[in-house]
Formats: C-alpha cells, structure tokens, sequence
C-alpha cells in the first residue's frame, strides 16, 4: 500500500513591489495539478491566517499566499496610498512574476474587493476569484464600516475619528492582546480555532513602525471601483463563499446584494460561520474550493 504523501509546507518566498519588501509564501506538491491558488488576507490580518488552508490546497496544487502592502510581515511605508488600486496592482505584479501561470485569487472581507479587482487586471491569467464575505461597495450605496472600522465607529463615532489624538488612542486600545481575542471572539461563531497564535498574528504586526499609519486608512480607505463595475468586468469563474453568520456586515443583505449583481453563472456556498469562515470552518472551506476548483475548464 502506498505511502500517504507527507503535506505541503509553506516555505516563505520574499518579494519586492515598488521597492517594498513583501512576505509572501508557497506551498506545493511534487506534482502540482490544476491551476494555482493565490490567498488574500483581510484588514488587519496576514499569511498566517490561511494557516488551515495552505496545506490542504498544496496536496494537490500550488499554493501562495501574500502579506498586502501595509498589513502582515510587508512593508508599511507612509507615503503610500493605501486602497485598492495599490492592493490591486500588486497582486496582479505578483501573479505575473511570480506564479507565471492562470491562478485563482481567493480573498477574505478586504482581501475580497482587492483579489475581484485584480481577477479583473488578470484577465485570462485569472482562473478565478472566490470572495470570502468580501468588502466593497456598490455603485448605489455607501459601504458600511466592517471590521475594525466598524468597531471604532461605535466605540467612538465617526465625527470624532477625525482626531488623530483619538485615533492613535483607539489603536492602542484595539492591538492590546486581550481586545483582539474580545473581538475574535465576537466574530468567530465556532470559537474552537481562536488560540494565541491567531492573536499573535494579528498582535504582532501591530507593533511594526507605520502599523498606527497603515491603521488610520481604515477611516479614508479610498473605496475603489465599485463591485458591480467590477463584476461586469470579470471574466474569470466566480464563487461567493459566505459565512451567513457574520456579524461585521448583514451577511444576508449582503448576500442578496451580490446575487443581484454577480454575472451568470455564479457559483454560491453558504456556512455557518462567522466573518472568517476559512478559519473557523476550515475543512469546509477547504472542501467548497477544491470540489469548485476541479469543475472549471482549465482543471
């Protein structure tokens, strides 16, 4: 009887984008089949967050995942703008030059508005997008603060986080140990996978220089291309993968949102999860992507 392969482990793979140093790391069997998997992260959050997933991809294909510019083990320099078309261009860049080949982007909340804009970029270098209850707006309404945007705005109220006083009070308050696993746990149904590495990967980033810098766009993140801009543009498969419990956004209204926008031929998978759904029910999750990843054309 043969031998059960041992998993893929993620091996880190330093980048640079416009002279920035990014973390990003791969993972993939002897044989890779199919098309790649590239893992975007939401606000607040890195690499480290897919660490249920990446080995479960990586038995049978290639897989990166990537700190965006600003969150993570990336660089977090002031002078850039921090918002879409950044996250956009560089993820494309990264696909280019580093997978070489069609991959499908997979992106949580604000790493879901970042990787549907980048499958538009791509076009036929895009396998296909998945959006984890992913953040954006549409052309006709005006997004609703979501995760730690939303929290401020009701800690505070959002007049008063013009202040950079307040901000840089909030963020204190908001990378204390004991707030981050507060909030996890708020937005985690299943809480069986909130431990101290999860807080630590979103502890430690925190205290890098520019982290309080990188945290105030979370109040004037320039909004992008609206999602139904977007989804006219896509041509790459698409799946929306919904955590329906998810208490950052109105994950049912916002379900029905989607649907009334997303191009034929959507594909839909709905969990009972939280905001993070690849976190908290990660053989779920892991499960919806391979099952949709083996039916599209070029698997």
């Amino acid at each position: 009887m043969p031998a059960t392969p041992s998993p893929a482990l993620p091996c880190a793979q330093p980048w640079t984008y416009l002279g920035h140093a990014v973390h990003a790391v791969r993972a993939a069997p002897a044989e890779p089949v199919g098309p790649a998997f590239l893992l975007v992260h939401g606000f607040g959050a890195s690499t480290d967050h897919w660490r249920y997933n990446i080995p479960a991809l990586a038995a049978r294909h290639e897989v990166h995942a990537i700190d965006l510019l600003g969150f993570g083990r990336s660089a977090k320099p002031g002078e850039l703008r921090y918002g879409g078309a950044l996250w956009r261009d560089q993820l494309a860049a990264y696909v280019h030059e580093r997978i070489g080949r069609p991959t499908v982007l997979v992106g949580n909340s604000l790493g879901g508005f970042a990787v549907l804009a980048a499958g538009v970029a791509l076009g036929p270098d895009a396998a296909g997008v998945v959006l984890i209850n992913a953040a954006g707006p549409f052309s006709d309404e005006q997004a609703p603060p979501q995760g730690w945007g939303a929290i401020a705005r009701r800690t505070i109220g959002g007049a008063l986080l013009r202040s950079p006083v307040l901000q840089r009070l909030l963020f204190e308050n908001l990378r204390r140990r004991s707030t981050i696993r507060r909030t996890l746990h708020q937005v985690y149904i299943d809480r069986t996978n909130v431990d101290e590495a999860l807080v630590e990967s979103i502890l430690r980033p925190s205290r890098d220089p520019g982290a309080f810098g990188v945290f105030r766009t979370v109040f004037d993140i320039p909004s992008g291309q609206p999602l139904d801009e977007l989804f006219a543009a896509l041509t790459a498969p698409l799946l929306l993968l919904w955590g329906i419990r998810d208490p950052w956004i109105n994950a049912v209204g916002r379900r029905a949102a989607f649907q009334r926008h997303a191009p034929a031929g959507t594909a839909e998978v709905v969990l009972d999860a939280g905001h993070c759904p690849h976190d908290e029910v990660p053989d779920q999750v892991n499960a919806a992507l391979l099952e949709w990843v083996a039916g599209l054309p070029s698997a």
